[in-house]
């Protein structure tokens, strides 16, 4: 954890003197009633700061402990300029503080800091470094961990670049958050009413008045959140009212942006549900490419017919050559049911190419790519994604799908496990994986076409799946990167799940290298075109975060000193 934070001071002292511009960045300190000793930590580590065009700017709350205001008292004689101290006649809580604090700075960009937190040496210089390389940056945050009372780090907590489904889900960004001063006065500052979500309301109101492409990330553990046993740190039991609070403030973003739709708390405690209404009632072509296997499709089929909350949809049947004369009969019983349509593809099996054929055929506004070895088991999973895919930023949305034998099979598709794995792949389905991510509305780089709904519309602008380059493999995640180039977002849903009988209707991919060499050397084939088309994609995701691992699926730190194997 600490290797990617280690620093030079004297190589840092050099690279600080070279910087173009030094803003005067003003840290905002609401204090009330802390224990000195947590107070003194929390100001040492401003002035331990490499970066020094800082002004720290403490407001106390009308504290009632004399020990605090000794302290700050102590703070203000210090021979330091930099150091704001004022003390508040009346207690105006969190937001009315914060309030306060922000009138005494005169920076350009702030940065908020608990009266108990600390920050790292080196936080000051990478956020005015990053502002360096782009000075239009309206918002920065980086990663975070906790530190007890005897200083011992622990949680880290690594996040992915600008996720704007993630933050509707959680106030992730949390710390170290620095926000461009003018935009905070503009909004109004903090609002009273929010305490303990305060924050993350002012974001929510913040980022409106931005884009994201002003959002930036700074991969490095640059705050360490202290945990004491009245800290919101230590779970929400600590102040339960924050949920409430941070509901209010999702509800009024939802107003605010002319959403349709309602907040809940989410699967996880502190994470949260963003249930979006679907807009008229468009229909779904839902495709589903076959070759035998009755009773697969059969129970795929059945499951959508009868477990289907959302009922405008058609089911697009296309038989690949299958040879069984019980499928046979069973396609031509679906053929007469309104709700089904049976297509034929007379050649070789090719993923993308039999898509795109189903594609071509249906009038349907949203296309749904699904498996025959797919079942529904929430009734709900088909408007789950509905209510993502009508929005015109989102291309494709992802649901979740499980192994039959309950664990996860797919939660999210992370590029660069290999070429691209499957988030939380085996972990339990009760298990709600690194910060509840498996359990949270999210965006990825991509998901899979086991289950994948797209706008047609969008499908359509970037040529459909690639027949002549994935026509087995990959075509699932080349199609969502070029989606993203256009700039759509790719969601996934833990609300749609369906059970994945995976790989009963071709086998593993990685079996074949004995088995049928032709078709191994397919999979390496299209392993490389990916890996030269994509690559820097690949190599750097920006929905996972780089200190996490590149050869498992859990999340968990990336420790690995070996390369991945791509190949």
């Amino acid at each position: 954890m600490e290797k990617n934070e280690r620093s030079d001071p004297k190589k840092i002292a050099q690279a600080v003197a070279q910087l173009k511009h030094k803003p005067v960045i003003s840290i905002i300190t609401p204090v009330y009633n802390i224990d000195p000793q947590w107070l003194d930590r929390c100001v040492q580590s401003v002035l331990e700061q490499y970066y020094p065009n800082w002004e720290l700017c403490l407001y106390d709350d009308a504290s009632t402990k004399p020990a605090t205001l000794d302290c700050l008292k102590k703070w203000s004689q210090l021979n330091d300029s930099r150091i704001k101290t004022k003390f508040g006649k009346t207690n105006q809580h969190i937001a009315g503080a914060s309030n306060e604090a922000l009138k005494m700075a005169t920076g350009e960009f702030l940065i908020l800091l608990d009266n108990d937190d600390k920050l790292s040496p080196n936080a000051l210089y990478e956020t005015v470094a990053a502002l360096n390389q782009n000075p239009r940056l309206d918002y920065i945050y980086s990663d975070e961990d906790k530190i007890n009372e005897d200083c011992q780090r622990s949680n880290p907590f690594f996040k992915p670049d600008w996720s704007p489904d993630l933050f509707l889900s959680m106030n992730y960004t949390c710390h170290l958050s620095v926000f461009r001063k003018s935009i905070v006065e503009e909004i109004g500052g903090f609002r009273k009413g929010y305490e303990g979500s305060q924050d993350y309301d002012l974001i929510l109101r913040f980022i409106e008045k931005s884009q994201p492409e002003k959002i930036h990330h700074i991969p490095k553990i640059l705050y360490h959140w202290r945990t004491l046993a009245t800290s919101t740190s230590t779970g929400l039991g600590a102040k339960d009212y924050t949920v409430r609070t941070s509901i209010k403030a999702l509800r009024d973003y939802l107003r605010r942006n002319k959403v349709e739709g309602e907040v809940t708390e989410g699967l996880s405690p502190g994470r949260f549900y963003v249930k979006r209404h679907v807009i008229g009632n468009p229909k779904v072509s839902i495709i589903i490419p076959l070759r035998d296997q009755v009773k697969v499709l059969r129970r795929c089929v059945e499951s959508l017919l009868k477990k289907t909350d959302y009922k405008n949809f058609e089911i697009v049947l296309v038989n690949n050559q299958s040879q069984e004369k019980e499928t046979r009969e069973y396609l031509k019983k679906l053929a007469k049911d309104p709700a089904c349509k049976v297509l034929d593809y007379n050649k070789p099996f090719n993923f993308s190419a039999i898509n795109n054929f189903a594609a071509r055929w249906s009038k349907s506004e949203y296309l749904l790519f699904l498996n025959n070895d797919t079942e529904a088991i929430s009734p709900e999973w088909l408007t789950a994604m509905m209510s993502q895919i009508q929005r015109d930023e989102v291309g494709a949305v992802g649901g979740k799908l499980i192994y039959p034998n309950g664990r996860i099979q797919h939660a999210g598709v992370v590029l660069g496990l290999g070429i691209a794995g499957h988030a939380f792949k085996h972990f339990p389905e009760g298990n709600e994986g690194y910060m509840s991510m498996a359990n949270t509305i999210r965006n990825f780089s991509a998901v899979t076409a086991a289950c994948m709904l797209v706008k047609k519309s969008a499908f359509q602008e970037v040529g459909g799946f690639d027949e002549k380059n994935f026509t087995v493999a990959y075509n699932d995640v080349d199609l969502c990167l070029r989606l993203r180039k256009k700039g759509y977002l790719i969601v996934y849903t833990p609300y749609a799940k369906l059970y994945h009988y995976e790989s009963l209707s071709r086998g593993n991919d990685e079996d074949l290298q004995h088995h049928n060499p032709q078709k191994y050397q397919r999979v390496i084939t299209e392993r490389k075109h990916m890996l030269k088309k994509w690559k820097k994609w690949i190599l750097n995701d920006p929905y996972y975060n780089p200190n996490l691992t590149r050869v498992r699926e859990d999340f968990s730190l990336r420790i690995e000193n070996r390369k991945p194997r791509y190949i």
